[in-house]
Formats: structure tokens, C-alpha cells, sequence
């Protein structure tokens, strides 16, 4: 069986209400095991044998919509992932509490890095990111409420979908995501 992460872009934001409890249960409906959740923001560890996280991914989606009448992105990492993600860090900053990770729901096709940030209105200064396969990595001196550098930004800019978690919650994900791997 492999452990992955599921990370739900917007549930418990705006007005997209979900018990992390009714989450857990349309889980465990879809046969996913070990189902565990993290804080109210559609985080999701669980376990299974099926090896095709697009497919599992497309399966929770639309279970969403479904029950809760939500169109949401469902962005799906095995633990290994996780822990390459975590070890890939490109900043060597001690700040963690300004480090946070965008998941992208697929490896952009135009290159972000050829946007003048300058010209974006409200980026500010020290602000940085690095595009990383299917994730950005961003330091955010200010913190992610005042930056322009938000899922909305990094989704019109690269077409895609995305999903944004603070460092301590990736490492958290990840540290519960290993201790139920092998049970």
C-alpha cells in the first residue's frame, strides 16, 4: 500500500463548508484507508493500493461535487514526493515561518521566470519564488495575506490549478504521512 497527501484547494474558505469529519467518511467511501486529516483546510493523508493518483485524485473531485455540490482541485502527493519536495528546498533561509509551497496541479508549460515581477502591482520587495516541476516554492517576508504572489496570481499566470500550504504545515503533512506508512 502506498501513503499519499492530498491537499484540497479552497474547502473551508469563503463560504465552502466541510467537516473534516464528513471529509474523512467520503474518503473512507472511496475504500481510501488509514484516512487521516490536518487542521480545517483540506489536508488529507490516507492510504491505498491503487498506484494512479490522477485517477484517485479525479474520484475524491468528484465526490466533492457530488455530496457537497463543491467544484474543487484535488492536488495528490505519495509520501516519497513529500520528502523530496521538503528536501529540495532552494532557500537557505532560518525563517521558516515565511516559506510556503504552492502544489501545481501539473508541470506549468510557459515559464514563470520570464515574467517581469516588476510590473506586477503590489510585489514587493525581497519577495521570491522558484519553479520546482510541479511546485513553487515561495519566501515571503510579508507573509502570504499581503503578497500578489497568491494561487490566483500563480494560476492565471501559468493556466493551471494550485493549492498553497506554510512550511510547517508541508512538514507536518509529511511527518504524519510517515508515521501511519507502515502500519
Amino acid at each position: 500500500m502506498k501513503t499519499y497527501i492530498s491537499m484540497i484547494r479552497g474547502i473551508n474558505v469563503g463560504g465552502k463548508r466541510v467537516k473534516m469529519a464528513d471529509l474523512k467518511d467520503l474518503y473512507l467511501s472511496l475504500n481510501l484507508k488509514n484516512v487521516t486529516s490536518y487542521i480545517q483546510s483540506g489536508n488529507v493523508i490516507f492510504r491505498t493500493e491503487n498506484n494512479d493518483s490522477d485517477g484517485i485524485s479525479k474520484e475524491i473531485q468528484e465526490k466533492i461535487l457530488d455530496i457537497f455540490g463543491y467544484e474543487v482541485t484535488v492536488i495528490i502527493k505519495t509520501l516519497s514526493e513529500f520528502k523530496n519536495i521538503i528536501d529540495g528546498l532552494p532557500f537557505d533561509i532560518e525563517e521558516q515561518e515565511h516559506l510556503y509551497l504552492t502544489f501545481l496541479s501539473d508541470k506549468p508549460q510557459n515559464n514563470l521566470h520570464e515574467i517581469d515581477l516588476s510590473e506586477v502591482n503590489g510585489i514587493k520587495e525581497g519577495e521570491k519564488f522558484i519553479i520546482s516541476s510541479k511546485e513553487v516554492y515561495l519566501y515571503l517576508p510579508y507573509g502570504y495575506g499581503r503578497t500578489k504572489l497568491n494561487n490566483n496570481f500563480l494560476e492565471k499566470k501559468l493556466h493551471l490549478n494550485a493549492t498553497t500550504r506554510n512550511w510547517k504545515t508541508v512538514n507536518k503533512l509529511y511527518q504524519i504521512a510517515s508515521s501511519i506508512k507502515s502500519e
